[in-house]
């Protein structure tokens, strides 16, 4: 009896200390905080329409050139001509525009600028002007040997047609010339083998000639004879 009486004590005791841990975790659980609204719908996708970036701001225009401004001048007809150097394609200008009494110097090749200074100085404009004239002579260098290179090779390949066709001409002569020697010599040695034959010919018809000769005599004398014998006289 007392056995028994113990162990149910003490399996009370087992019961009563897994239900005091069991509320305890349940007590831990309701204090834990719980996620507000706010919160829930904070993690929903914003509604707001988000803002484009703002057009980056257009390029600031580029700046007239020196060059463009003085093309523009020269259309209008609002500059003059004071100087102008021409060294094979390249060349020098000095140009003046009175109602601002500016000069502008230009370096150009075909007529296309290549520099351009614009000032109010005219000493600085005749001094840029003939630094440009000398540059324009030396670029022009390699242009003139060139085109005297050119004009050279030209008449070098001339004079080579005309002394080819000059060689061409000797030659045909010179052939022609050969094959006329050629036929000559030919017709000589013809002529040299028939002049042989002809003579060997004459050789044989002299010699024949002289038999039918002494022939002929030998028949005559034989017929005085005949007419100088008696009989014949007593015929008569």
């Amino acid at each position: 009896m007392n056995v028994q009486f113990i162990r149910a004590a003490t399996r009370m005791a087992l019961l009563g200390t897994a239900l005091s841990g069991l509320a305890a975790c349940a007590s831990a659980q309701s204090e834990a905080p719980r996620p507000t609204v706010k919160q829930v719908e904070d993690k929903q996708p914003a509604t707001t329409p988000v803002t484009p970036p703002a057009a980056p701001a257009p390029a600031a225009a580029r700046p007239s050139s020196t060059v463009a401004e003085l093309q523009g001048l020269i259309q209008n007809r609002q500059v003059s001509e004071l100087r102008t150097a021409y060294n094979g394609t390249y060349g020098a200008s000095l140009l003046f525009k009175p109602d601002d009494l500016t000069y502008y110097v230009a370096l150009f090749q075909q007529k296309d600028f290549w520099r351009v200074l614009k000032t109010v100085s005219e000493k600085q404009a005749e001094a840029t002007y003939r630094a440009f004239a000398t540059q324009s002579a030396e670029l022009a260098e390699v242009d003139i040997k060139r085109i005297k290179l050119q004009a050279e090779y030209a008449n070098a390949e001339k004079l080579l047609a005309t002394r080819s066709a000059q060689l061409s001409t000797l030659q045909a002569d010179r052939t022609l010339r050969m094959q006329q020697e050629e036929q000559v010599a030919a017709r000589q040695e013809q002529s040299r083998q028939e002049a042989t034959a002809l003579a060997d010919q004459q050789k044989d018809v002299r010699q024949q000639l002289r038999d039918l000769q002494r022939q002929i005599d030998s028949l005559q004398a034989q017929q005085a004879q005949i007419d100088a014998s008696p009989a014949s006289k007593r015929g008569k």
